[in-house]
């Protein structure tokens, strides 16, 4: 009976890999063991009495109110046809280098991560816009596949992403939770824009290397990335900066207000939203149809985040009713190489479920559960939520099961192979882990800047 809440665990990942909705698993697999373990006399049912508290803290929650107003953003900027003129813009840059299509291609993927913030609107998106100019104008089928792949994740880790906000909200429980824990009963907090600033350095730091890699690989193989024709007239320098500027302007806009104090994450976003607005209304895009479209979108994924949120809070709620954070203080507390072996652990359980599980059901399920864990032992906070983003964009690029690789395969042309797809991605997961490495190796990339910013 004492690893009964492991048992859970375990059975849930079970009934996630059948199929079942996330949301319902969550909660109907918590609710059958709570009534199990009811009858058995080892769960006590006043845990559940804590529900409906819970659930109305969720709801009245004032940092995910951000959510729906930067999911809204993103996808008015995926359908005003924002992400295409960017493309546009950023091939007459750089399209007549050799190499300079992937280049223009990681960097609208940049600035669609940090405008979306959601990796499967980034790759599908990219899928649908590059790949098929990146084929016709000769580019390495698998180059031209792990580009986008690699370029459609950067929305884990670029600020502003949804997986920060949500990530720092659950981080800033179990920061408190860590301390009250310790004893410290008027603990520090963590911010959004503290896991903003953290993730800054970091996700530069993957576009840059993303960038050497392919300015390498045209050097080496320039079969492989040919340089686009030269046009016959002078770009229009006018036209690639209104399709530059805009965007620009904006990401800025949402990001700076966050880091310098002027708005909150939820402030923020309604000016993102706002924003894309009059962005779809500059390009000649706002209608009705797309205002539809875009709200129907809004609500379909907000309501699946709220909803396996409080699948979540009920699982996390009947995991400490059967002790399961003891349980998990005790097995990671007793590892071999203390801190850093529970980190190494915890990193490779995340990595492993980022193959079946999406971001959110990781943030809401592992993070609760290990989080206070780990950051008792004295990890810095914004570190860790940093090294989990990293970690789980890196998941979402591994073969056979990574989620952009499958969102790519859905729009791909059959005339490329899943396997080009896998090879395409393989120098990028080596990519990732480097700086996943370079990150834990040097923690100052990830807490210098919002030490910097908030003067801590």
């Amino acid at each position: 009976m004492d690893y009964f809440a492991l048992y859970m665990f375990a059975t849930v990942c079970l009934v996630l890999l059948a199929g079942f909705p996330v949301a319902f698993s969550l909660a109907g697999t918590a609710l059958a063991f709570a009534l199990l373990g009811y009858q058995l006399e080892i769960f006590d049912e006043a845990f559940l009495l804590a529900l409906p508290n819970r659930l109305f803290g969720i709801m009245g929650n004032q940092i995910l109110i951000a959510v729906p107003l930067f999911v809204f953003m993103g996808v008015m900027l995926e359908k005003s046809k924002v992400a295409e003129n960017l493309l546009e813009s950023m091939a007459g840059l750089f399209g007549s280098l050799r190499g300079g299509l992937g280049i223009s291609v990681t960097l609208v993927g940049m600035l669609l991560a940090a405008s979306t913030g959601i990796v499967g609107a980034t790759v599908v998106t990219m899928g649908l816009l590059s790949l098929p100019v990146m084929i016709r104008r000769g580019y390495s089928p698998s180059i031209a596949t792990g580009t986008i792949c690699a370029s459609g994740t950067l929305g884990q880790i670029i600020p502003p992403s949804i997986v920060l906000v949500l990530l720092g909200d659950v981080l800033s429980s179990a920061y408190q939770q860590a301390q009250l824990d310790m004893g410290v009963f008027s603990p520090d907090t963590i911010s959004v824009g503290d896991l903003f600033a953290g993730a800054l350095i970091p996700g530069l730091l993957l576009v840059g290397l993303y960038l050497i890699y392919l300015i390498v690989v045209a050097i080496i193989s320039p079969n492989s990335m040919p340089a686009m024709p030269q046009p016959e007239n002078k770009p229009d320098y006018l036209k690639l900066l209104h399709g530059l500027v805009p965007p620009l302007l904006l990401i800025f806009a949402v990001l700076g207000s966050i880091m310098g104090g002027i708005a909150t994450p939820t402030e923020a976003a309604s000016v993102g939203a706002i924003g894309a607005i009059l962005l779809a209304l500059s390009q000649k895009q706002l209608n009705l149809t797309l205002l539809k479209s875009v709200t129907q979108n809004t609500t379909m994924v907000t309501s699946m985040v709220f909803m396996i949120l409080i699948g979540a809070s009920v699982f996390s709620l009947v995991f400490r009713g059967f002790e399961g954070d003891e349980l998990v203080q005790e097995l990671l507390s007793d590892l071999p190489g203390g801190i850093f072996g529970a980190m190494v652990v915890v990193m490779l359980i995340m990595f492993v479920l980022g193959f079946v599980l999406d971001f959110i059901e990781i943030t809401f399920v592992v993070v609760p559960i290990v989080g206070p864990v780990l950051l008792a032992m004295g990890l810095d906070p914004v570190w860790l939520g940093v090294m989990i983003a990293i970690n789980l964009q890196t998941s979402f690029l591994t073969p056979p099961f990574g989620f952009a690789l499958f969102y790519l395969r859905g729009v791909a042309p059959k005339s490329i192979t899943t396997m080009q797809i896998y090879k395409g991605v393989i120098p990028f997961i080596i990519i990732q882990l480097i700086a996943l490495g370079a990150v834990a190796n040097w923690p100052g990339l990830a807490t210098w800047l919002p030490k910097l910013i908030y003067a801590e």
